[in-house]
C-alpha cells in the first residue's frame, strides 16, 4: 500500500485487519515528514519518539484482539495553537516560545489519538492565528506544495500543505475568519469549519474568542466526517462547547440529496472575485442542476464588524506583551493588535449589535434554502511575498482580501466546507457548501454527492 497517497479510513481498514502496521504506516509518513518538509516548511516539531511508542501500543493492542478505534494508526498532525503534552504551544510566536510546555493534550488532540491516531507532529501557522497566508517571520513561511513560490493560505497553512503534500492524512486547525477554509482552497484540500461551539476549543490558543472555531482537513469527504464525529461531544473544559449530544454524520453521507434545496450566493460573492473562481462555483452548480440564487444581506458589513471584532478581541489577549515587548511580535501582527487596541469600545458595541442583526437576517435566508454555494477565495494562491493584487480593475491588499468571502460566515458560526476544484496545469480553487448551523450533515452530503461525480477531488501533490 502507498501510505503517502492513501486517506485515513484505507489506512486505519488496513492497521485493523492486520495487512499493514501502525508501526509501518507511522515510519513511512516520518520518513516523508523528512524527506520533504524542508521546502515545505509545515512543521515546527516533530514527535517522532512519542508517535513510534503510540504506534506500537496500537499494533499491541491489535494482536491481543483490543478495540483499536476507527482512525488505528493514522498519521495526523495539529497546528501549534493546540495543546501537545511536553511540548510548548507556541501559537506561531517568539514570545510563546518562552512557556513551559503544556502538561496535557487539547481536548480534540487527545479525542483523535483514543480513536487510535498516531500524532507526528505540530504545524506552521500565522502568528497567533493573525493572517490568511502562512508566512510567519519567526519560524519561516509554508509553500504550496502545488508551486513552492506561492502561499499556502492562513492562518492554518501548515495543517493544509501537510495533508496536500501527503505527510499525512489528517490534520486539525482552527478558523477565527477563514483560517481553515483559506488554506484549503489554495492548497486542494477538504477543510471544515463546523459551527460555533460544535467542537471543543478546550486546550487551544484562541484569537477572538467569540469567533474560533477547530476543524479538520483531509483529502476525503468521508475522513472529514469521520474526524467530525470522533470530536463531537459536549467538555466542561471549553465553556462555549455545545450540550447537544453527538449527531453522527458519516451514516449519512450516502443519503440522497435530490430533496435539498441548493442555491447560489449572488451580489456580494459575486463581486471582487477572479472570474475562475466564479467558474469553480458554476461549476459544482452545473453538477448539481442549481439555477437558483440568493442574496445574502449586508455581507459587506458583517465583514468589516468582523475585522472590529476579532481585532479588539485579539488585541486584549496580548495587551500586556504589547506594552512590555512589542519587538518580539512579527511588525504586521503588532501593529494590527495595535490598531485593535485603539478602537473605541462603541464601535466594538455598535458590531455585536449588528452581529445580532445579521444572524437573524441568515435564519430568514435558510427557511427558503438548505446550503448555499459561494467562492472560497477571490483568487488562487499569490506569490509568497506578494503584497497586492488587481481585481476588478483595482489594486487592492492581498492578505485582508483572500478572506473576502469567509469572514461574513464566520461571523455568525456558521458550519462550511470548503471543497477542492482541481484544474489541469493550474492551482487549486474551493467552493464553501454553507448550511445553517448544526447543518454539517447537509454540507458533507452534499460534497459526498459531488466526490461521487468527480467534480470535486483532493490529491497529493
Amino acid at each position: 500500500m502507498n501510505f503517502d497517497s492513501a486517506d485515513a479510513i484505507t489506512i486505519s481498514t488496513a492497521v485493523r485487519q492486520g495487512k499493514a502496521s501502525a508501526v509501518e504506516v507511522t515510519k513511512t509518513a516520518l520518513a516523508r515528514i523528512a524527506a520533504c518538509d524542508d521546502r515545505l516548511n509545515c512543521f515546527t516539531a516533530v514527535t517522532a519518539e512519542a508517535a513510534l511508542a503510540d504506534a506500537a501500543r496500537i499494533d499491541r493492542g491489535i494482536a491481543e484482539g483490543n478495540n483499536s478505534g476507527i482512525l488505528a494508526g493514522v498519521p495526523f498532525a495539529v497546528k501549534n495553537l493546540f495543546d501537545i503534552a511536553g511540548l510548548t504551544t507556541l501559537a506561531g510566536s517568539k514570545i510563546n516560545a518562552e512557556k513551559p510546555s503544556a502538561t496535557q493534550d487539547a481536548t480534540a488532540v487527545a479525542k483523535l489519538k483514543k480513536a487510535g491516531a498516531v500524532l507526528v507532529g505540530a504545524l506552521n501557522m500565522d502568528e497567533y492565528a493573525y493572517g490568511f497566508v502562512t508566512e510567519n517571520f519567526h519560524y519561516g513561511a509554508t509553500h504550496n506544495p502545488h508551486d513552492l513560490q506561492r502561499v499556502a493560505g492562513g492562518s492554518s497553512g501548515g495543517s493544509a500543505a501537510a495533508v496536500a503534500a501527503g505527510l499525512v492524512p489528517l490534520t486539525l486547525g482552527s478558523d477565527t475568519n477563514g483560517s481553515i477554509r483559506v488554506p484549503a482552497a489554495l492548497c486542494g484540500v477538504f477543510g471544515l469549519k463546523p459551527t460555533y461551539g460544535r467542537l471543543s476549543r478546550a486546550g487551544v490558543a484562541l484569537f477572538s474568542s467569540s469567533f474560533d472555531h477547530i476543524g479538520p482537513f483531509a483529502r476525503s469527504v468521508q475522513d472529514i466526517a469521520t474526524v467530525f464525529d470522533v470530536l463531537q461531544g459536549e467538555d466542561d473544559r471549553d465553556p462555549i462547547c455545545t450540550k447537544r449530544p453527538p449527531e453522527l454524520v458519516l451514516p449519512q453521507l450516502k443519503q440522497d440529496i435530490s430533496d435539498l434545496r441548493i442555491a447560489i450566493a449572488s451580489d456580494y460573492f459575486t463581486q471582487r472575485a477572479e472570474l475562475e473562481a466564479l467558474a469553480a462555483v458554476q461549476k459544482v452548480a452545473d453538477a448539481l442542476n442549481v439555477n437558483q440564487y440568493i442574496t445574502i444581506p449586508e455581507a459587506h458589513r458583517a465583514r468589516a464588524a468582523a475585522f472590529v471584532i476579532t481585532a479588539n478581541e485579539g488585541a486584549n489577549l496580548h495587551l500586556e506583551n504589547l506594552r512590555s515587548r512589542p519587538q518580539d511580535f512579527d511588525p504586521a501582527t503588532r501593529d494590527r493588535f495595535l490598531a485593535g487596541a485603539l478602537i473605541p469600545s462603541s464601535w466594538y458595541l455598535q458590531a455585536q449589535r449588528f452581529r445580532r442583526w445579521y444572524r437573524d437576517r441568515i435564519r430568514e435566508v435558510f427557511q427558503n434554502v438548505n446550503v448555499i454555494l459561494a467562492p472560497t477565495t477571490p483568487i488562487s494562491a499569490p506569490l509568497i511575498g506578494q503584497q497586492t493584487m488587481v481585481l476588478d480593475g483595482e489594486e487592492i491588499l492581498v492578505r485582508p482580501h483572500l478572506g473576502l468571502f469567509t469572514q461574513p460566515l464566520s461571523f455568525i458560526g456558521l458550519p462550511v466546507l470548503s471543497v477542492p476544484i482541481q484544474r489541469q496545469n493550474d492551482l487549486p480553487l474551493g467552493v464553501q457548501l454553507i448550511a445553517a448551523p448544526y447543518n454539517e450533515a447537509l454540507i458533507l452530503r452534499v460534497a459526498a454527492a459531488l466526490e461521487i461525480k468527480g467534480v470535486i477531488s483532493a490529491a497529493v501533490v
